[in-house]
């Protein structure tokens, strides 16, 4: 199998944050080098002062997140997402790839790509495959391109499985961080009457909307390029943030705003570490944590306002 070693180099004081975001790029975890405590960790792991050269010269302000993606995967998508969520979060990085056969990436992954079923209601089937839907499933069919969110990531796939029991018919929706538009496209399929999506991103945005007309939702799911919901007006029943803990964090600001007294919050990215954290930063800010979900390692969570 052809790997794809991505590596990101942030300040250290960065490592955490930007680890959390590499996270949701793999199911099976990234390597990090951070030098910044050299001598103690030597001194506390292996009871030694004597450290090779080669490690003593490192750097100790910088640390690496080396990320590898399998062509089963879609390092295109990867990468995309990488960038986009550090600069979304404002911090300094380098990020290159170190590509074997990189010229496939976004042909490559596709062949392992292929349907499943979420929850009751949902099948996911990529937009070239065809589906025999025994069950009367509904069908969303997805091309994520270079945006996050075929489905098959944890994050993802927890936030469907909330959304196919919780939208009711007529609902509106609001997905902060849309990527490939998978949940709000999901929502208007699973009987919201409308979806708005926002990211970062205006290639995600590009995605996202080329997504609605493959569906026939384009009339009800649309997607806007902006920063968290600073372009977005009105009340929803359900919104959505599968992004990770420091977004999350600072969206409980003012995300009370756009809900009605008995609208859901959802929110997922958050790896189990840093669950904790989140919990406390949503009960300050006045919201009750009705349900939690957990799948490798990763948490999701049904909010409503206290």
């Amino acid at each position: 199998m052809n790997w794809t070693e991505i590596k990101v180099k942030v300040p250290v004081s960065y490592t955490e944050t930007a680890a959390a975001v590499a996270n949701m790029t793999v199911p099976y975890g990234i390597y990090i080098e951070d030098y910044s405590d050299l001598e103690q960790g030597a001194e506390e792991i292996a009871h030694i002062n004597l450290i090779d050269e080669d490690l003593v010269a490192k750097d100790r302000n910088t640390a690496i997140i080396h990320i590898y993606i399998s062509e089963c995967d879609n390092a295109s998508e990867a990468f995309s997402f990488l960038k986009e969520r550090l600069d979304a979060l404002k911090i300094p990085y380098q990020a290159d790839s170190l590509g074997v056969n990189d010229k496939d990436w976004n042909e490559n992954w596709k062949k392992y790509f292929k349907a499943f079923e979420v929850g009751e209601r949902l099948a996911i089937v990529p937009s070239w495959e065809n589906y025999e839907n025994r069950d009367n499933r509904i069908v969303l069919n997805i091309d994520p391109g270079a945006a996050f969110g075929t489905g098959t990531h944890a994050t993802t796939s927890l936030c469907l499985s909330v959304l196919d029991t919780e939208i009711k018919n007529g609902m509106s929706v609001l997905d902060i961080g849309a990527g490939s538009g998978i949940l709000g496209i999901a929502s208007v399929l699973l009987g919201a009457d409308s979806a708005i999506g926002v990211d970062i991103d205006a290639q995600s945005v590009k995605t996202a909307n080329e997504n609605a007309e493959i569906n026939l939702v384009a009339d009800k799911a649309k997607f806007v390029v902006g920063d968290l919901a600073e372009k977005i007006t009105g009340k929803y029943n359900i919104i959505c943030a599968n992004i990770v803990a420091d977004i999350i964090i600072r969206l409980f600001d003012n995300v009370a705003d756009f809900m009605y007294d008995d609208s859901k919050l959802i929110i997922s990215g958050i790896i189990d570490v840093r669950a904790a954290e989140v919990e406390a930063a949503a009960n300050e800010k006045g919201f009750n944590i009705e349900k939690m979900l957990e799948r490798d390692n990763w948490r999701a969570y049904i909010l409503t306002k206290n």
